[in-house]
């Protein structure tokens, strides 16, 4: 049976989990889960995630949310020798810190100050931009201190998508972090060198870019985390 992606066309942690599937050539059928319609919050969808978040993936009966567990889901059992997750435990070690470190700093606060103003009721604030330079300083440290090519590693890793994925967050609302020299360089390097990965993030930010200029009405939703804003006519 073919591998299944329930995911979200501009949503950051699917496209992270596109990018996995398609450098590690791993055949897989791609299935459009409207947010915009609310199909992640309905009880058919809530059979394979309860938390009704996107993405999920299907393996043959089984079910896996969560992006993380799921890019290393697909590398541990499709490629287990990738140097995309590599085996040797302190290289796994800095690629699972930079994974933790973007999902529990980097992309929520990049997603507080430039994504979720767009489809909810937030605005952008002082603080937030704070925490986003907070963010942004912190992971050039890291590329600083680690001194390779990429995020985790002197070649590419699961780590870079994650992140990849959220620094572009950043471009949907040109916000400028050329002051952070070395993501920047990161980032631009990854977009040259991988054209046809990044195309993935393009598509992204392209639908996210068309959101931005008409914010949509998601009060429908009755999002159980998100204030609800009504689209202005």
């Amino acid at each position: 049976m073919v591998l299944k992606l329930y995911y979200l066309e501009d949503g950051p942690p699917s496209l992270t989990c596109r990018q996995v599937l398609e450098a590690l050539q791993v055949p897989y059928e791609k299935v459009d889960v409207s947010f915009y319609h609310g199909e992640h919050m309905t009880d058919e969808y809530a059979k394979m995630n309860p938390q009704k978040e996107i993405p999920v993936l299907e393996d043959d009966g089984f079910f896996l949310s969560e992006s993380v567990a799921i890019i290393q889901y697909i590398c541990d059992k499709y490629k287990p020798d990738s140097p995309l997750y590599p085996t040797d435990p302190k290289a796994r070690a800095i690629v699972n810190h930079r994974l933790m470190f973007n999902l529990s700093s980097y992309y929520p606060d990049i997603l507080t100050y430039c994504i979720l103003p767009i489809y909810f009721n937030y605005e952008r604030t002082a603080e937030g931009l704070k925490r986003v330079h907070r963010v942004l300083d912190l992971f050039d440290t890291y590329l600083d201190r680690q001194g390779t090519a990429y995020a985790a590693a002197d070649h590419l890793t699961i780590a870079d998508f994650a992140l990849i994925n959220s620094t572009m967050a950043l471009e949907v609302i040109d916000f400028d972090f050329s002051q952070y020299k070395k993501v920047t360089t990161w980032y631009n390097n990854f977009k040259k060198m991988h054209p046809e990965l990044w195309s993935i993030s393009a598509e992204g930010i392209r639908l996210m870019k068309m959101c931005a200029a008409n914010p949509p009405d998601l009060s429908h939703l009755n999002h159980p985390l998100h204030p609800a804003r009504k689209a202005t006519q």
